[in-house]
């Protein structure tokens, strides 16, 4: 099962807004096929398994790491191709967390007299489905919120400059985990600031969309997100009343404008993410500005936090801080829990998810 979740891994971030999933064939001690779902509307992980192994398949154990799909689609059904190739056993990571199809690809293969066990390396398959079950659940992709920053929590000094707060390790970090997304998410003042690309580095076929949030922001006509070759999957997200300028920013580019309701001055974080769920991306990674960072925490919108620490400080009071916005009271502040701590070279990683908050 743990081949079969490294095989998985090779495809997110390209399979939206289908979920990533690897199988594993075994006969006796022998792997003798393995495959991973690449891309939507392509083969399942089960059929490249199935097509690798061939004849040896009959009577093998299958390892996948979510339950078949039962259903028609732009693809057959796996459990037909799995029933007819005389796979003895399947052992599965985690159920289908969509309750109308959760448990049926059990009950179809027992009845082909296929014996089948579940939950084998289930938190692991758990993690690796969560961004397409939070979009089953909600029609919201998962986001995570990244930030690098200062030990006293800047990520500019005074002047807007922010290259580099972390080290090259840090930084290899920050692309595997762009290549885990279907979109990446900043502010227009970040983009101003910067300019950058946003995609990963190097992309390994990933493709995530770029995603710039407008409020009062000016926007620059030379922005390279606004021209470049993959200028065609960037949106810039805006109120309605800033259609217009933004449309004349962008001027001939292929970036397409995302209008959504309009909340205090900006834009309303929680329907832009139902916009980006409504296109099927399942993963948004937030790279800053902290007054976005704070808009989204504000929303309850924030269910993983990768934290970045340089081992340096900026202070002043014209520094930028991670998290903009207005602030919290002490009673109010959101609370989070740590999960682990790396040390990447000089820098340290905090994984964090919200804790959320018992109910009166």
């Amino acid at each position: 099962m743990r081949r079969a979740l490294e095989q998985a891994k090779l495809g997110e971030g390209l399979t939206r807004p289908n979920p990533p999933v690897g199988a594993v064939l075994v006969r006796g001690q022998r792997v003798v096929g393995e495959g991973y779902h690449k891309r939507a509307g392509g083969p399942h992980a089960e059929v490249f398994a199935l097509a690798e192994a061939g004849q040896s398949s009959r009577g093998a154990t299958l390892y996948v790491t979510l339950e078949p799909c039962s259903t028609s689609g732009r693809t057959g059904p796996c459990t037909e191709a799995v029933a007819a190739s005389g796979v003895r056993r399947v052992v599965i990571g985690v159920n289908d967390p969509n309750p109308n199809h959760r448990g049926r690809a059990v009950r179809i293969l027992k009845r082909h007299g296929i014996s089948v066990t579940t939950g084998i390396c289930g938190q692991e398959a758990s993690r690796l489905i969560e961004p397409f079950r939070v979009w089953t659940e909600t029609g919201r992709p998962l986001l995570t919120l990244k930030l690098a920053m200062t030990l006293d929590g800047r990520i500019a000094d005074s002047s807007g400059a922010s290259k580099w707060i972390t080290g090259r390790k840090a930084r290899e970090d920050v692309q595997r985990l762009r290549r885990t997304a279907d979109a990446i998410l900043v502010g227009a003042g970040t983009v101003s600031a910067d300019n950058p690309s946003l995609l990963p580095r190097p992309a390994f076929g990933r493709k995530p969309y770029r995603v710039m949030v407008v409020g009062k922001d000016a926007l620059r006509r030379n922005t390279q997100i606004f021209w470049d070759a993959a200028a065609a999957r960037t949106l810039v997200a805006c109120p309605p009343s800033a259609v217009t300028r933004c449309t004349r920013s962008i001027g001939g580019g292929a970036a397409e404008i995302v209008p959504c309701r309009a909340s205090k001055g900006g834009v309303s974080v929680k329907d832009l993410m139902k916009k980006l769920g409504d296109r099927g991306l399942l993963h948004v990674v937030c790279e800053g500005g902290g007054d976005l960072a704070a808009s989204l925490i504000a929303a309850d919108l924030v269910q993983h936090y990768v934290l970045y620490y340089g081992a340096s400080l900026l202070g002043g009071a014209k520094s930028v801080a991670g998290i903009g916005g207005a602030g919290w009271q002490m009673g109010s502040r959101p609370q989070l829990s740590i999960l682990r701590t790396d040390l990447l070279g000089k820098d340290l990683r905090i994984l964090a998810q919200p804790v959320k908050q018992k109910e009166p």
